[in-house]
């Protein structure tokens, strides 16, 4: 079958054939023709098997007749991630050459003000990301009552990102009569609830068993220790030992190991970027332009370019890291193998990834080889956890060592206080003969008084203090400068008012004078 027999319009044939396509895929081909007949389509295909260009030609060619009015869009396309959205637009691009339609983008790390200058001159075509989307609904710069067309891509990774509210929320402001397309490389039950919300009386198209991989890719797993250093050193000899390695991407869990796993590549001279979603948008296309054109042979990423991006040169994907859910590993390695060509996939398999392996093996429906042997041939004793133990524990272990010599020294304390070596009462007893000794030096080195003179007491200088604040028995005993506790039977008692002391101007006579007759 060719392009021709689809019902395409003759403008957008050209531009196929100019793009160097002659044979649609099967997704392409079973879809196309219901798209033009204006029937609601559940696509569900695995990842490469050209699921863009199934709603993108016949858009196309639907577009070719009207035109688009101010701030009201004729179609809508959501998609998960900005390099997502970005990729369809190059495909509107690339297939409506012969075409003069207004095409927007809306996603994140843009200027505002650009993309409403775009809306307000009229789109045929806006591509946007929900959180973006209703950004600009939000500020009345947007308005969905003219929508015709709606396609939902990548559907399985809006569930992922927690995008079903906001695609629910937009499905109610666009009209009712509109035409949908709903497409997705996975469909857990979760999808298939919001494909009956969303869709009336669809054309169901499977092409593949869902969650399935590409029959061109070369699965193998590889042992390794689950400590990062080792892990890397690892990878890198997987990558100087792969054959035929053009270029190849690295999938991390997390974003904070991109950017690590990115320096090391480069510190042991390899040349790699680095892609995650906290990335500004400038650096996130720069980086996966680099990729794209052969400047950088290895991508370092999150899942954030685990889902449609459209490379198809990618010889080899690498998992860093064992994805969290089995769907990922879908597409992650939907990355190589694409339009027929041969790829390889090798995912790094630790100690402690067997569940999330038995759960992938189990969704696509195989078991997948071991490159090297398998978990059972890695040694007890880890190199890894051994050099983090020498490097991390030396000086603990030396501390520990220190503090169970004096705890042998002192009898001991285990962990709940009580004494391993001498009893706590003994410990009492020599603490009150300390304080009696402490006490008798204080009572010989005190001075003596003078002949016929009563001792002095101490002057307190806190009266007031000592009236508004009365010791409590229940409050910590105070500390001397040493930081020593006090010997509380030691101390004086506290003075009340002025104590023994008496003023000299309370004791001299009272001198009264004698009143006069004339006073």
């Amino acid at each position: 079958m060719s392009f021709a027999e689809l019902g395409l319009s003759e403008k957008v044939q050209q531009a196929v054939e100019a793009a160097g396509y002659t044979t649609p895929t099967p997704i392409q081909a079973q879809a196309i023709p219901h798209v033009l007949a204006r029937r609601d389509v559940l696509g569900v295909a695995q990842t490469g098997t050209g699921k863009t260009a199934a709603f993108t030609l016949p858009m196309l060619t639907l577009l070719e007749q009207g035109r688009a009015r101010a701030r009201m869009p004729r179609t809508l396309i959501l998609e998960p991630t900005r390099e997502l959205a970005a990729q369809v637009e190059e495909n509107f691009e690339r297939y409506g050459s012969n075409h003069k339609l207004n095409v927007a983008l809306l996603i994140g790390g843009v200027s505002f003000a650009d993309q409403d200058l775009k809306i307000t001159r009229g789109v045929d075509v806006l591509i946007a990301t929900p959180g973006r989307l209703l950004d600009h609904f939000e500020r009345g710069k947007l308005l969905l009552t003219g929508v015709e067309l709606l396609v939902i891509d990548e559907a399985d990774r809006m569930l992922d990102m927690g995008f079903i509210p906001d695609i629910e929320r937009i499905v109610k402001m666009v009209p009712f009569t509109r035409q949908t397309l709903f497409f997705s490389a996975t469909m857990p039950p979760e999808i298939q609830r919001l494909a009956d919300d969303f869709l009336h009386n669809p054309v169901r198209i499977e092409v593949a068993r869902p969650a399935s991989t590409a029959a061109t890719i070369t699965q193998r797993l590889v042992a390794t220790g689950a400590e990062g250093h080792q892990k890397r050193k690892t990878l890198r000899k997987l990558i100087r030992a792969a054959e035929e390695l053009n270029n190849g991407i690295i999938f991390c869990n997390r974003k904070r190991d991109v950017a690590q796993l990115q320096k090391s590549l480069s510190n042991h001279g390899f040349n790699v970027a680095a892609l995650h979603g906290d990335m500004d948008q400038r650096a996130r296309m720069a980086a996966l332009d680099a990729f794209r054109s052969g400047e950088v042979p290895l991508l370092v990423a999150s899942d954030v370019a685990a889902r449609g991006l459209d490379i198809p040169a990618v010889s080899h994907v690498f998992n860093f890291d064992v994805p969290h859910h089995a769907e990922d590993y879908v597409h992650r390695i939907g990355r190589t193998g694409r339009a027929g060509r041969t790829g390889t996939a090798l995912t790094l398999i630790g100690r402690g990834d067997e569940k999330s392996l038995a759960a992938i093996e189990t969704l696509i429906g195989q078991p997948i080889a071991w490159a090297d042997g398998d978990l059972a041939s890695l040694p007890e004793d880890e190199p890894g956890e051994a050099t983090e133990r020498r490097g991390r524990g030396g000086r603990g272990r030396r501390d520990e060592g220190r503090r169970q010599d004096g705890r042998q020294a002192q009898g001991g304390k285990d962990r709940g206080g009580r004494d391993e070596g001498g009893s706590s009462e003994g410990r009492r007893d020599e603490t009150r003969r300390r304080r009696a000794s402490r006490n008798a030096r204080s009572e010989e080195t005190a001075p003596s008084p003078r002949n016929g003179e009563a001792p002095r007491v101490r002057e307190d200088r806190r009266p007031v203090q000592e009236e508004r604040r009365p010791q409590d028995e229940r409050a910590p005993a105070r500390r001397n400068d040493r930081g020593r506790h006090r010997d509380d039977d030691a101390m004086p008692e506290a003075e009340i008012g002025m104590g023994a002391h008496v003023p000299a101007f309370l004791l001299r006579p009272v001198v009264l004078k004698k009143r006069t007759e004339g006073e």
